[in-house]
């Protein structure tokens, strides 16, 4: 099974931060990633979003260009718990699968993934990084590539 964890594209400052919308700048990183995706053999079957707007916005643009489904999940937003994605990674079917979030939890899934602890590594915006893992499980993922716009 191959995962894809993504981070937003650069976005614009905003008092509320589910608000937050993507700057022209972070349209061409989402772009620029989902281009290199369609050049690669790691096309996902399905694309998760954050419901926060940035997210969003990235997700429909790495939709368009990879010609990918995209389901909103409310618990991929900055701070939620790793263990919630992963509950629901253990009921999904379709894959591969992109997930697109935010710092810090596309971090800390990340790590808890590939080494089993929380701890979390830091994503560029709009970097995507693409995990093998013969099951869903704390440890059980091997880093395969990045893709760094």
């Amino acid at each position: 099974m191959q995962l894809l964890i993504m981070r937003h594209g650069e976005a614009a400052s905003h008092s509320v931060d589910q608000e937050r919308t993507l700057t022209d700048f972070g349209r061409q990183q989402a772009a620029e990633t989902a281009a290199r995706i369609a050049d690669s053999s790691w096309r996902p079957a399905k694309i998760w979003s954050s419901p926060y707007v940035r997210a969003r916005q990235t997700a429909a643009i790495v939709s368009e260009i990879l010609n990918c489904p995209v389901e909103e999940k409310a618990f991929i937003t900055p701070e939620d718990d790793p263990g919630l994605c992963l509950n629901a990674l253990l009921e999904h079917q379709q894959w591969p699968l992109l997930l697109v979030s935010h710092m810090p939890l596309v971090g800390t899934l990340s790590t808890l993934l590939i080494d089993g602890h929380r701890e979390g590594v830091p994503f560029a915006t709009a970097q995507a990084t693409v995990l093998d893992m013969p099951v869903v499980g704390p440890g059980c993922a091997d880093l395969k590539t990045r893709f760094v716009p």
